[in-house]
């Protein structure tokens, strides 16, 4: 999440609206933009709607609908023009997400 902070001034120079979402809490969500003064959206997808119109559910260590690591570059018509998915471990490319930014 901090390196997306840092870097959401470039993705809104490419016109990219910058935001995160997940299965926690909107109290969760609070908690953690405050604590790393994170400068865009958090969403909370308590109910699993978004994990499964992206496609991005998985089972994870018994518990059912955990989201995948993603991300999406999706137009303001709704179209999604890139997907990305990455291990949990993994930390995207954000020069990669950027570049794809930038070309659409």
């Amino acid at each position: 999440m901090e390196l997306l902070r840092d870097r959401s001034q470039e993705f809104e120079a490419a016109g990219v609206r910058v935001f995160g979402i997940s299965r926690d809490s909107p109290w969760t969500h609070i908690s953690w933009a405050q604590a790393l003064d994170l400068n865009f959206p958090l969403l909370s997808d308590w109910n699993a709607d978004a994990v499964h119109a992206f496609d991005v559910a998985r089972e994870f260590r018994g518990f059912a609908d955990v989201a995948e690591r993603s991300a999406f570059l999706v137009d303001e018509d709704g179209t999604v023009r890139g997907a990305w998915q990455y291990n949990t471990s993994e930390v995207p490319d954000f020069n990669a997400l950027l570049a794809a930014a930038q070309a659409s």
